[in-house]
């Protein structure tokens, strides 16, 4: 009898803890059997009855039951603010960021590096000659090449070429001057779309070592001759410019200024000696070139001879300056006074063209 109420007692026991597992593993609330998506519904909402609520005040918004079926959304990528701020390191930044100074040096030293490099390929012509180099192959910048074309292979210009060559040759004179790699130093110098002002001289400098192919020029630890002192003269007069130590003139010609000589050639001490040889007829096509071709160009025109050159110029396109020959016989009788540098910046600025700065 002890045993019966004992095995009874057993038994009510485990089917109160059948009751408890069953209610727990099988909710009161009952779901048919469906589709896939209701079973993982009722998963759902069953084991969200034991979740512990998150009481975090900064939690992400609850999602509905609907969001776990719905397609991942595209994350959009964004460009981070700096990368859509222009670079100013970039080269239209750093071309806008220059001064005017600064640009104004860049563009010198191009055209200074420019100038090198034409005088160097007519170095290097006569070096390489084994007689002597035709003038037609001195001239080797391009712009002059194209504005003069066909003016080194006229009649006149050949004539011209073989006196030359005779006078380099003949051993009984003693130097030309320019050395042959200057003759057109002012024209390879000073590109024709550059120019800016013309200064016209006569012939070459005739003493050793002076002439360089520019007028009034003389190369760096040459005495300076007295119209170019005179010409310092007037520009501290006229700007304010300092007198330099040195009477080369590169400067000017890199920057736009052509400083032709009428004749481009002469003897050693025999001053005119290679005038009325073709040189005048040269010179006179390019300021006629000049005169047609471009604008605005400012002339300066000191003594007589440079003065007959006014013929040439179409003064309704172009500006004549004259003034008296600066050399120490004229200067006083007209020349000092004449503000011409001044004169030439006061034209080119009027035309929204760059001044010479006529410091050196």
């Amino acid at each position: 009898m002890k045993c019966s109420n004992q095995l009874t007692s057993m038994l009510r026991g485990w089917a109160r803890h059948i009751s408890i597992r069953r209610s727990y593993i099988n909710p009161p609330t009952t779901f048919p059997p469906s589709t896939e998506s209701e079973r993982f519904t009722r998963h759902f909402h069953f084991h969200s009855q034991f979740q512990k609520p998150d009481m975090s005040s900064s939690s992400a918004p609850s999602k509905t039951l609907m969001d776990f079926f719905q397609p991942p959304s595209k994350r959009i990528k964004t460009t981070p603010t700096s990368l859509l701020i222009p670079n100013s390191n970039d080269a239209n930044g750093s071309s806008a960021s220059l001064s005017v100074d600064q640009k104004s040096r860049v563009d010198y030293n191009k055209h200074l590096a420019k100038s090198k490099r034409n005088l160097k390929i007519c170095l290097d012509k006569v070096s390489n000659s084994k007689g002597v180099v035709k003038l037609e192959e001195l001239l080797v910048e391009d712009t002059w090449l194209e504005a003069l074309s066909g003016e080194l292979q006229k009649p006149y210009a050949l004539s011209l070429s073989k006196f030359v060559e005779s006078e380099i040759c003949n051993s009984n004179i003693d130097a030309v001057y320019p050395p042959s790699h200057l003759i057109f130093n002012a024209l390879n110098s000073t590109p024709f779309d550059r120019v800016k002002a013309v200064i016209l001289g006569q012939d070459p400098y005739h003493g050793p070592g002076q002439a360089m192919g520019l007028s009034f020029s003389v190369p760096e630890g040459v005495k300076v001759p007295s119209s170019l002192v005179n010409i310092f003269k007037e520009l501290k007069e006229d700007l304010g410019c300092s007198v330099p130590r040195h009477g080369n003139l590169e400067k000017w010609a890199v920057q736009g200024v052509l400083l032709l000589n009428t004749v481009l050639t002469v003897r050693k001490h025999q001053a005119n000696s290679h005038a009325k040889k073709g040189w005048e007829q040269f010179t006179d096509a390019v300021i006629k070139t000049i005169s047609q071709k471009r604008e605005g160009v400012v002339f300066l025109l000191w003594g007589n001879s440079a003065r007959e050159k006014s013929r040439l110029i179409d003064a309704t396109k172009h500006h004549i300056l004259q003034a008296a020959h600066p050399s120490g016989l004229s200067a006083n009788r007209g020349f000092f006074g004449c503000r011409h540098f001044s004169r030439t910046n006061q034209l080119l600025e009027k035309r929204g063209i760059d001044p010479i700065d006529w410091q050196l």
